[in-house]
C-alpha cells in the first residue's frame, strides 16, 4: 500500500528557493523514494539522530528532505527541505545544526 506524501507549509516555502529544475528533482525523488516503504533505511534514506527537525532523511544530490512517518495514516510529512553546504546544511536560507 503505497503513503500519500504531505508538505508542511515550512518545507513548501523551502522548496521555492530552488530553480523549478530543481524543484523537479526534489520533487521526483520524494515521490519515488517515499511512496512505498519510507522507513526502510537505504543509500539515500535513513533515520536521523534525535534533533528537533524530523526522524527520517532523504538525500539526493546535494538536495536534503527531512520527514516523519505516520504508519497508522499512511501518510508520510514532509517537514523541511535544504541543501547540503559541506558539513552544514541551508533550511530556508539558514544554516542548520542536526
Amino acid at each position: 500500500m503505497s503513503f500519500r506524501i504531505a508538505f508542511s507549509r515550512k518545507s513548501l516555502s523551502h522548496l521555492q528557493v530552488f530553480t523549478a529544475r530543481e524543484q523537479r528533482v526534489i520533487v521526483s525523488a520524494i515521490t519515488e523514494q517515499l511512496s512505498y516503504e519510507p522507513t526502510v533505511p537505504t543509500r539515500n534514506r535513513k533515520e536521523m539522530r534525535p534533533n528537533l527537525v524530523a526522524v527520517w532523511e532523504l538525500r539526493t544530490g546535494n538536495f536534503r528532505v527531512y520527514y516523519d512517518v505516520d504508519e497508522e495514516e499512511k501518510i508520510v510529512d514532509i517537514r523541511a527541505i535544504g541543501i547540503k553546504e559541506g558539513e552544514r546544511v541551508r533550511i530556508g536560507g539558514e544554516i542548520v545544526e542536526l
